[in-house]
C-alpha cells in the first residue's frame, strides 16, 4: 500500500507540473455596447431605461463607465444628471442604465441628450480576458413634451410627383405632429383641382386623419393616374382644416392658422417628352415631303394645260409659242392631262410614280396594239406585218425621240442608254410574258 501511495503522489506530482497549451493562452475578449443608440420617450415618462448588452466571453465579472452629457436637453432642467459603473455580474449579458426625466409645465421643443459609456474592463481574475467597446458607445435620447397636443402639417408646402408608365399608383402624403404629442387628435383633408383634374389625372377622396396619443405621424394616400404627359405641369391641392383635439396647425406654412395647404405637382417624364419630340420631328419631316409632293403633282397639271409648259419661271426671257405650239398642244392636251395622274417622286421613295408609270405604259400598249390590230384589219395587212410596222412604229418610235432628247441633254447619254434597254425590259417581259401569263 506504501508504494501504492507514493506512485499516486509521484502521479499528482507530475500533473502539477503540466505546462499550459498554446491555445489556453489565447486572449478572449468581451463586447460592451447599448443595444439601440436611439430612444425617444416623453417628459412625463418619470425615466428612460437605456439597455446596454455584453457578448463575447461572459466568464467573468465586468464593468463599464457610464456619464450623461447635455446637449438641447440641459442636465437638472430636463433630466438628472447620472455617472458611475454599470455593473455585470458573471455570465450576465445584459445591463441597464436609469435616467431620470424632470415634467415641466411649460411647452418645449423635443430636446435631445447623450448617455456615454467609457472604460470597460474586467473585474475577475483571468488574465487572457479584457473587455472592448462594441459599436454603439454612445446612445442619444430625445424628450418629447406632450403638455401639448401639438400642430399638424405637411412636410412641406410643395411636392412634385411623377406620373406611372403602366397602371395607376397610390402614393403615401405625410402628415407630421410636431410640437407635443398629448391624447387623441385629428384634422379634416379635403382635395382641390386645379389644372389637374379629379378622375382624370388623380383620385383621392377628403376625411378626417387621427393621430393617437403619442402618435407623430400620420399619411393621406392619393392614387396618381397613369396619364402620358410631355412637358406639362398638371397641380392640384390638399387641404387640413378643422383640427381637434386642442391640436393647432402650424401658421407658418401655406395657408396659415386657418388652413394647411399642400401643392402637389405632376411633372411628366422628360423621357417621354423626348420620345414624343421625336415622333413628331419624324411625322413633320415626313409631312413636309408630302406637301412638296403635292405641290409638285399640281404643277404637273398646270404645265399639262399651258402652252409649252408655261416657260421657266427662272427665264427672264418668256419665248412667244408658234402655231405649231399650240396645234401640237391641243392635239396632245388630253394625254397630258391623262399622263398627269401619275403622282410625281416624292411619295414612298418614287415607288409609286413607279407603279402607276408602268400601269400608264401598259395602257397605252394595249391602245396602241388594239388601233393598230384595227388599221390592219381594214388595210387587210397580216398580223406580223402589222406588228413589224405599226406597232414598232407605235411602241419604238417615242422612245426614239426620248432617246434623242436624253442625249442632247446628258453629256455622258446614261440616261439615253438606260431608255433604251429599259424599254426592251419591258418590250420583252410585259409585251410578251404578260399576256402569255393572262
Amino acid at each position: 500500500s506504501m508504494s501504492t501511495m507514493s506512485n499516486k503522489f509521484s502521479f499528482m506530482g507530475r500533473r502539477s507540473q503540466i505546462v499550459p497549451t498554446h491555445e489556453e493562452e489565447v486572449e478572449s475578449v468581451c463586447m460592451i455596447s447599448f443595444t439601440a443608440g436611439f430612444y425617444v420617450v416623453f417628459e412625463d415618462s418619470g425615466k428612460v431605461c437605456l439597455q446596454v448588452m455584453r457578448s463575447g466571453d461572459l466568464s467573468d465579472p465586468a464593468r463599464v463607465w457610464f456619464e450623461t452629457k447635455s446637449a438641447t436637453a440641459k442636465a437638472g432642467e430636463d433630466f438628472k444628471a447620472v455617472h458611475g459603473w454599470l455593473e455585470f455580474e458573471a455570465l450576465s449579458a445584459t445591463a441597464t442604465i436609469e435616467v431620470e426625466l424632470i415634467d415641466d409645465t411649460s411647452y418645449e421643443n423635443s430636446e435631445d441628450f447623450f448617455v456615454v459609456l467609457s472604460r470597460p474592463e474586467v473585474v475577475g481574475e483571468q488574465q487572457h480576458l479584457r473587455a472592448d467597446l462594441g459599436e454603439i458607445s454612445e446612445c442619444q435620447v430625445t424628450i418629447i413634451d406632450n403638455d401639448d397636443a401639438g400642430m399638424l402639417c405637411f412636410e412641406s408646402d410643395h411636392l412634385t410627383l411623377h406620373p406611372p408608365e403602366v397602371s395607376d399608383q397610390q402614393t403615401s402624403i405625410k402628415v407630421r405632429r410636431m410640437g407635443g404629442g398629448c391624447g387623441d387628435v385629428s384634422v379634416q383633408y379635403t382635395f382641390e383641382g386645379d389644372s389637374a383634374v379629379k378622375g382624370r389625372d388623380f383620385e383621392g377622396e377628403g376625411g378626417e386623419l387621427s393621430f393617437g396619443a403619442g402618435q407623430m405621424e400620420a399619411v393621406i394616400t392619393v392614387t396618381i393616374k397613369a396619364v402620358a404627359r410631355l412637358d406639362t405641369i398638371d397641380t392640384f391641392r390638399i387641404i387640413l382644416s378643422e383640427p381637434t383635439g386642442g391640436a393647432t396647425l402650424n401658421d407658418t406654412r401655406d395657408g396659415g392658422a386657418e388652413k394647411n395647404i399642400l401643392t402637389v405637382m405632376i411633372e411628366g417624364d422628360k423621357s417621354h417628352k423626348d420620345r414624343i419630340d421625336k415622333i413628331k420631328s419624324i411625322m413633320h419631316v415626313s409631312w413636309d415631303k408630302s406637301a412638296v409632293g403635292h405641290a409638285n403633282w399640281a404643277s404637273q397639271f398646270k404645265d399639262a394645260i399651258a402652252v409649252n409648259g408655261g416657260g421657266d419661271d427662272d427665264d427672264d426671257v418668256s419665248v412667244k409659242p408658234t402655231w405649231g405650239d399650240y396645234v401640237g398642244h391641243y392635239l396632245t392636251l388630253p394625254w397630258k392631262l391623262f399622263f398627269a395622274l401619275v403622282p410625281p417622286t416624292d411619295y414612298c421613295g418614287g415607288w409609286v410614280c413607279f407603279s402607276c408609270a408602268l400601269v400608264m405604259i401598259g395602257l397605252v400598249t394595249v391602245l396602241i396594239g388594239d388601233m393598230a390590230s384595227l388599221l390592219g384589219c381594214v388595210m387587210c395587212l397580216p398580223d406580223d406585218i402589222t406588228a413589224f410596222t405599226l406597232v414598232a412604229l407605235g411602241t419604238s418610235l417615242p422612245d426614239t425621240f426620248a432617246s434623242k432628247a436624253s442625249a442632247e441633254q446628258d453629256p455622258h447619254a446614261d440616261a439615253s442608254v438606260g431608255n433604251v434597254t429599259g424599254s426592251n425590259c419591258v418590250n420583252v417581259f410585259l409585251g410578251l410574258g404578260l399576256p402569255w401569263m393572262i
